[in-house]
């Protein structure tokens, strides 16, 4: 994966963030969809940005915080409701 879409893929999981965290806010009942796709997503993100962490501290920040997330996003599409 080049750089360009790598940059795509970080946009996506920052926008599926926002996106999830409007759902939850206002206690939408597709919420855990949303939330399984986020995940998806995040982990995705993390894997790709994981590859240029070495010589990019921002990648790896950000593959730190979208694992992160993507655990978190796995717990709640995993609640029962």
């Amino acid at each position: 994966m080049g750089n360009q879409d790598c940059i795509s893929l970080c946009r996506d999981c920052a926008d599926i963030c926002t996106l999830c965290a409007r759902f939850d806010a206002r206690g939408s009942a597709y919420g855990q969809e949303l939330h399984a796709l986020c995940a998806e997503i995040c982990k995705a993100c993390s894997e790709e940005c994981v590859k240029h962490a070495s010589p990019h501290t921002s990648c790896k920040e950000c593959a730190d915080a979208c694992k992160k997330c993507a655990e978190v996003c796995e717990e709640l599409a995993s609640v029962k409701a």
